[in-house]
């Protein structure tokens, strides 16, 4: 029957489970339940049934959070409310991801770039250039998106990119993009944009301390491998 998680018992239930033992404890599909709320008495579907059919459906969170609330109405028993729901809940956690920077003082390595921005672009499906604005002590200034799509060099200018440092007196900078692929390994475009911009950085006296490629859970630091 249609919201029959409430005859199961008490320590299985998944809000139950979460209050008792936090939230890292849920499945996927348990926490998609707990945002749906109530099953389809129509259906017979529980809230944890749809759950799980959208897992299957979409694969996984990532592509379920790419999907259109009429792509995610397409399941069994899931309305216009419930959709918006998980839509909702998938770019509070996307949110949430990117403004953990505004708390950051400084990034140290590109491991920890990585880390910050990785959560940010696995879902993107286009290329995001960015450029972190550094003070003299190498503490963030600011955040700027250059550009939204694939890379070439009158999109991805060096007065895009400096017109913001010098306005900001940023003393360096740290440009990363994102590889929707999933493959960080840089094309013969990103190498050149990257060259480029050194260049000019090295003409205002405005440092490039790396040039990071986040990928779907790797990544290539341009200073590491030698080629910045």
């Amino acid at each position: 029957m249609a919201g029959g998680i409430k005859q199961w018992p008490e320590d299985e239930r998944p809000r139950e489970k979460l209050l008792k033992r936090g939230a890292a404890a849920l499945s996927d599909a348990e926490l998609l339940a707990l945002i749906i709320g109530t099953g389809d008495s129509s259906s017979g579907q529980s809230a944890l049934d749809m759950g799980r059919q959208m897992l299957v459906e979409f694969d996984d969170l990532r592509n379920l959070a790419h999907a259109t609330a009429n792509e995610i109405c397409s399941i069994k028993g899931v309305g216009p409310a419930k959709a918006a729901c998980v839509k909702a809940a998938l770019e509070l956690g996307n949110r949430f991801g990117a403004r953990r920077f505004e708390t950051l003082e400084r990034f140290t390595s590109p491991t920890q770039v990585f880390e910050h921005f990785h959560p940010e672009f696995r879902n993107q499906r286009k290329e995001y250039f960015l450029a972190l604005l550094l003070d003299g002590k190498n503490r963030i200034l600011k955040r700027v998106q250059i550009s939204e799509g694939s890379l070439n060099q009158s999109i991805v200018h060096p007065r895009e990119v400096f017109n913001q440092a010098v306005r900001e007196s940023a003393a360096a900078v740290i440009l990363v993009h994102n590889h929707p692929t999933g493959d960080p390994t840089p094309s013969r475009e990103d190498m050149e944009i990257t060259r480029r911009l050194k260049e000019a950085g090295d003409l205002l006296g405005i440092k490039v301390l790396d040039h990071i490629i986040i990928g779907d859970g790797a990544f290539l630091s341009f200073v590491d491998r030698g080629f910045l």
